[in-house]
């Protein structure tokens, strides 16, 4: 097979998967359409719609995009099955239909930010650095029937260094989510639209398999009462977004939400009951289950994003309060 021969639908929403959309641009494949979410309402009243970031990326290339509201809406799989594609190509969409992912005769590939099995889910990333994991990567695989399972066709590992953030390692991982993607369309088409694949039962990979569920507000609520270096971990693996949360509460009982973005790991003692804040002139901590927790970067609701010493210069008899 040549490369020409390849017509590729490209599927995919937020800005990491955009650099795996440019790739494919950049490096001369037929895309012959784009899919991606319909356009999503913001603001006060929700009057503006806001495109996608693929979308925006593939309206500027000329590239034709459908945002179909159902994926199995017969309208639109007529439509994509107009494009005469041979090949999908995934990237951080949304599970699709097997009409859709059966369509192609070279069938559809899905780019995961993740070292599968491990940590199938919404949010592979976040969970890989809230559990402290040294390396995690990208794979990709050839969708079936269940969310994350099909058959492996390459991956490739990506260290996580322990002051590392989310942010980091998704600017990493979204790079490399590129690379093997390009790696992929060659092993594909060197094989004739069919490369050699791994079963993920026969992955080498460590049990037991851990999931990366969605995160949503209340998965972000940080739990004192455990040791330290899991609270780091978890601060780092929702910074800067969504942000993990704690309730700052002062003597009286009135309750604040305080976002946590960044600290760091001590060795200090603790005094007192998991929770209590104690603080100098330019530091702040927090007890933890085994030590204290230095908080370095906060933001009280309402408020702006400080470091610590600036959030102690407005707060007086800090030590009144706890968090919970």
């Amino acid at each position: 097979m040549r490369k020409e021969d390849l017509r590729i639908i490209f599927m995919g929403t937020p800005e990491f998967a955009v650099e795996t959309l440019k790739a494919l641009v950049d490096n001369g494949y037929h895309v012959v359409a784009v899919v991606t979410q319909p356009d999503k309402p913001v603001g006060r009243h929700g009057s503006v719609l806001q495109p996608s970031a693929v979308k925006q990326y593939a309206l500027e290339k000329g590239l034709p995009v459908m945002q179909p509201e159902k994926m199995k809406d017969p309208d639109f799989v007529e439509q994509l099955r107009s494009f005469q594609a041979n090949l999908q190509v995934v990237v951080a969409f949304r599970m699709l239909p097997e009409v859709v992912w059966a369509m192609p005769e070279y069938g559809t590939f899905n780019v995961h930010a993740a070292l599968l099995p491990q940590y199938r889910g919404a949010a592979p990333i976040n969970w890989a650095v809230i559990n402290g994991e040294t390396e995690t990567g990208v794979t990709t695989f050839f969708l079936d029937h269940d969310i994350d399972t099909g058959r492996i066709i390459e991956q490739m590992a990506f260290s996580i260094p322990d002051d590392a953030d989310v942010e980091y390692a998704y600017d990493g991982l979204m790079h490399l989510g590129a690379t093997i993607c390009l790696s992929t369309l060659q092993k594909i088409i060197a094989a004739d639209g069919h490369p050699e694949t791994m079963a993920q039962a026969d992955s080498p990979v460590l049990s037991p398999l851990k999931a990366a569920p969605k995160i949503f507000k209340e998965t972000c609520e940080i739990c004192w009462n455990q040791p330290a270096k899991h609270v780091y971990d978890f601060v780092r693996g929702l910074s800067p977004y969504p942000g993990a949360w704690t309730t700052l509460v002062d003597e009286s009982g009135r309750e604040t939400v305080l976002k946590i973005f960044r600290t760091t790991k001590t060795t200090q003692c603790v005094q007192g009951g998991a929770g209590r804040l104690v603080a100098d002139r330019k530091h702040l901590y927090v007890a933890c289950s085994d030590c204290l927790l230095q908080i370095d970067e906060l933001q009280l609701a309402g408020k702006k994003r400080m470091d610590a010493p600036s959030f102690l210069n407005g707060m007086k008899d800090i030590e009144k309060y706890s968090v919970r």
